[in-house]
């Protein structure tokens, strides 16, 4: 097979940020566990309360600007047009600061609405004023990494990614130890602050800080909101669905199952998020940047997800084989009954390796209706499909329900992509799932055998197996294994 650099440059920055997104769930995992010991299960349910209720009020008010200010800078940097950067890269940063001060002012101004919807208990009115200024914190961070994402300063964004992770252990555990629950506050303004003075230093210093707020230069980042409300409203339908099931979950079956279902959802998304982190971050500023459609664009996707599916199938396997140590040692016994939608949920794993690029698409050549039309097919049939699943097998059901919606999605994204963008599958891409997915379902036959020997004997094999596939194409496309050899020789 000929060898490519770009599958080299593919490999090298899903490496790392999939490594950074291992190091950032570990360090994640150590200050959970400290902060559940501190606070107790009423403070971690405060802290979750106003983190997605903060997120959700954030989201809605920076107008999408992380995806469209991408785009828009991506374009300007790829033609090296130097004075046309930095005026996208001054029209991204004044309408982020807008942006900050407007998420700030609706925070304070819902602030008694934002308490009757989220407790039914006390008034935390003041929280809600109190952590405002986190809103305009995170639309400052947004319009900034947004930057550093189009300008491909993809080592920048790493070290930030790690340094803000141990920052936010070394600062919210001490003012939780000392102050309890009334550090809850503080801890999130400190930890968003953390998080913006790290990207600005790393963001000023490559782009020294110019700003405008004069009507005839602001109206130029109009068509960058249009992108951007589209993707603020794909993240609204999205969250709509996922309460609809909750509700519905909540109300047929128990607060217990809805947590069940929750800790089993995060788990794989979280788990194969370890290979999916690079895909905003590097793949969508390189997408953005082609002009047109055609082999370019084809060449760009396919790639892609080649690489994702070949990195993230022998993990699955293995998370697969490996969830009765995994499940008790992550959360706890008491998980154990979600293990049969978890392993279930896998198989859309391996669906999502192939259609997150393919989805990316629509984003990257600027069309936000084609975006909310696939987000909202996909988010109608998931709904439907996981509660017809819940009533039909339990658990179970919703996992079998996720996995049926992935394989839906991955058809509408064919048939659309195509007819919309001319994109083309490719043959390597389906010779690569075709070899994959059996040890997929291999790993799950096994799940079958009670025998222990047997099943870790074989488990591991398969596990090998499909490693030993990824590695032997990995290998035959890539420098990296030249590369590898070089260091070590030295």
């Amino acid at each position: 097979m000929e060898k490519d650099s770009s599958y080299s440059h593919i490999l090298k920055y899903t490496g790392i940020f999939g490594s950074v997104q291992g190091l950032n769930i570990l360090v994640g995992i150590i200050r959970n566990k400290l902060v559940a010991m501190i606070l107790g299960p009423n403070g971690m349910g405060l802290v979750a309360l106003f983190n997605s209720t903060i997120k959700l009020l954030s989201d809605s008010t920076n107008f999408g600007i992380g995806m469209s200010g991408v785009k828009s800078i991506s374009e300007k940097y790829d033609k090296g047009d130097s004075e046309g950067l930095k005026k996208s890269i001054s029209l991204i940063r004044s309408w982020s600061l807008l942006t900050a001060f407007f998420g700030m002012f609706l925070c304070i101004l819902l602030s008694p609405l934002l308490n009757q919807w989220t407790f039914n208990w006390g008034n935390h009115t003041l929280h809600f004023i109190l952590l405002s200024p986190v809103v305009a914190l995170m639309a400052i961070t947004v319009g900034e990494s947004a930057i550093l994402k189009a300008t491909r300063k993809l080592k920048s964004l790493a070290k930030i990614s790690v340094y803000n992770v141990f920052g936010a252990l070394l600062t919210s555990v001490p003012i939780y130890y000392f102050f309890g629950e009334s550090g809850i506050v503080p801890s999130l303004v400190v930890i968003a602050l953390i998080q913006m003075i790290l990207t600005i230093s790393y963001s000023y210093r490559q782009y020294p800080l110019r700003l405008s707020f004069k009507k005839q230069f602001l109206d130029g980042g109009f068509s960058m909101l249009r992108l951007g409300i589209a993707f603020v409203f794909a993240g609204i339908m999205g969250s709509g669905a996922e309460f609809i099931i909750k509700s519905f979950l909540n109300n047929t079956g128990s607060l217990d199952v809805v947590g069940l279902f929750n800790a089993g959802y995060m788990m794989t998304m979280t788990y194969a998020g370890m290979v999916f982190s690079a895909m905003e971050t590097d793949y969508f500023p390189r997408l953005s940047a082609i002009q047109g459609t055609g082999m370019m664009l084809n060449d760009c996707v396919n790639k892609q997800i080649e690489v994702c599916l070949l990195l993230v199938s022998p993990l699955l396997v293995a998370f697969m084989i490996g969830l009765p140590i995994l499940l008790p040692l992550l959360y706890s016994g008491k998980f154990l009954p979600v293990m049969g939608m978890v392993q279930v949920t896998i198989f859309a794993m391996y669906m999502r390796a192939i259609t997150l690029p393919i989805s990316y698409i629509s984003l990257g050549k600027g069309d936000s209706m084609s975006y909310l039309m696939m987000e909202a097919s996909y988010d109608i049939v998931i709904v439907l499909l996981v509660l017809f699943g819940y009533r039909q097998w339990g658990l179970t059901g919703t996992g079998i329900g996720i996995t049926i919606c992935s394989v839906f999605n991955f058809i509408i994204l064919l048939i659309y992509m195509r007819w919309r963008f001319d994109y083309r599958i490719s043959k390597p891409v389906l010779r690569f799932a075709l070899m994959q997915i059996p040890f997929g379902c291999m790993a799950y036959g096994l799940t079958y055998v009670h025998n222990p020997l047997i099943y870790w004997s074989l488990g591991i094999l398969v596990t090998l197996g499909s490693l030993w596939y990824s590695i032997k194409i990995l290998k035959s496309k890539t420098h990296l294994w030249e590369s590898l050899k070089r260091r070590m020789s030295r």
